[in-house]
C-alpha cells in the first residue's frame, strides 16, 4: 500500500525566464506531477506572467494566444500572476519594455512558505539565490527545475537541481514520424552520460516521475532510472572538439534513441544529439 505524503508543496514559476531559455512548450500538468512525486499536496502553484496590454490591443492575435495559455494554466489548478509591460523611452530615444515579476515572485514564496514543507521554484535566473537560502533558513526543502542559462550559484544553493530536459515529457519530444513514447524501445529520451572509457559509454535517464531520484543505481529494483550503451561514434562533435574526450560529465545533457543492443546488453543509445551544456 503507498502511503499519501504529508508534505505540503509550493510551486512558483518564473514563466517569462524558463520561456526565454529553453522551456517553451514546457507541459505545466507534467510539472505539478513532478512537483507532487511523492502524492504531496500542492498548497501553491503560481505562475508569474508578463502581459503587454499594449501589444494586445494592437494584435488580436497575441491577445487571443496570451489569454488562452493563461486559461490552460488555471485548467492545472496554477494561479496567474501577470505583470503587465511598462514601456519607457530611454536616454536614446529607443523605447524598452520592462515586466520584471522576480519581486513578487520572491515575495510571494517567502510568504507563503509559512505553510510549505516543499519549494520547488522553476526559473534559472541567479538574483533567487538570497531567495533560496532564505526559504531554506525558514525550514523548507528547495529544489530548482531549468534548462539552460542557469546560474551556478542557484543550482549549488538548491536542495536539489534537475534540468528540466531530463524530467520525462516535461518538454515534449517531437517526432516527424508520430508520437514519441518516453522510456519505451525505439523511441526517444534525454539523459547524462555517467560514465565513459575508450571509446564507449553509458548514459542513465529516468523512466518515470518518482519520488526515489536519489536512487541512481539502475541495477535497485525501485530505482526509477535506466541506463543504455553508446559507441562513440554516435556521439555528435562538440563546438570545441569530439565532445567524447569531456565524459564522462554531467554538464551535457543528450537525447538519443534507445534500441535493442546485440545479444544480452540491454539498451543501446543511438542517434545521440546534444540538447544542452548546463
Amino acid at each position: 500500500m503507498t502511503l499519501k505524503s504529508t508534505a505540503r508543496v509550493g510551486v512558483y514559476v518564473d514563466v517569462a525566464n524558463i520561456n526565454r531559455n529553453g522551456g517553451y512548450g514546457m507541459g505545466y500538468e507534467i510539472l505539478r506531477e513532478f512537483a507532487c512525486r511523492d502524492q504531496a499536496e500542492a498548497v501553491r502553484l503560481n505562475a508569474y506572467v508578463s502581459y503587454d496590454a499594449e501589444k494586445a490591443r494592437r494584435e488580436q492575435n497575441y491577445n487571443y494566444r496570451t489569454n488562452s495559455f493563461y486559461a490552460v494554466l488555471r485548467d492545472f489548478g496554477y494561479k496567474v500572476i501577470q505583470k503587465e509591460v511598462k514601456w519607457f523611452t530611454d536616454e536614446d530615444g529607443n523605447r524598452v519594455a520592462k515586466a520584471n515579476a522576480d519581486l513578487d515572485l520572491a515575495v510571494d514564496a517567502l510568504l507563503q512558505s509559512e505553510n510549505l514543507d516543499r519549494v520547488l521554484l522553476v526559473t534559472g535566473d541567479g538574483d533567487f539565490v538570497q531567495v533560496v537560502r532564505a526559504l531554506q533558513n525558514k525550514g523548507c526543502r528547495v529544489e530548482v527545475v531549468a534548462f539552460k542559462n542557469i546560474s551556478n550559484e542557484l543550482r549549488r544553493e538548491a536542495d536539489m537541481f534537475i534540468s528540466g530536459h531530463l524530467i520525462p515529457d516535461l518538454l515534449p519530444i517531437e517526432r516527424s514520424d508520430g508520437e514519441n513514447i518516453w522510456g519505451d524501445v525505439d523511441n526517444r529520451v534525454r539523459g547524462i552520460c555517467y560514465y565513459h572509457k575508450n571509446d564507449f559509454g553509458f548514459m542513465r535517464f529516468l523512466t518515470r516521475i518518482d519520488p526515489n531520484l536519489w536512487m541512481t543505481d539502475a541495477k535497485h529494483p525501485e530505482s526509477p532510472y535506466a541506463t543504455a550503451w553508446f559507441h562513440d561514434s554516435s556521439l555528435p562533435a562538440g563546438s570545441n572538439g569530439p565532445i567524447a574526450a569531456d565524459l564522462p560529465a554531467r554538464k551535457y545533457i543528450f537525447e538519443f534513441k534507445i534500441v535493442r543492443g546485440e545479444g544480452d546488453k540491454g539498451f543501446k543509445a543511438v542517434d545521440i544529439q546534444l540538447v544542452a551544456e548546463i
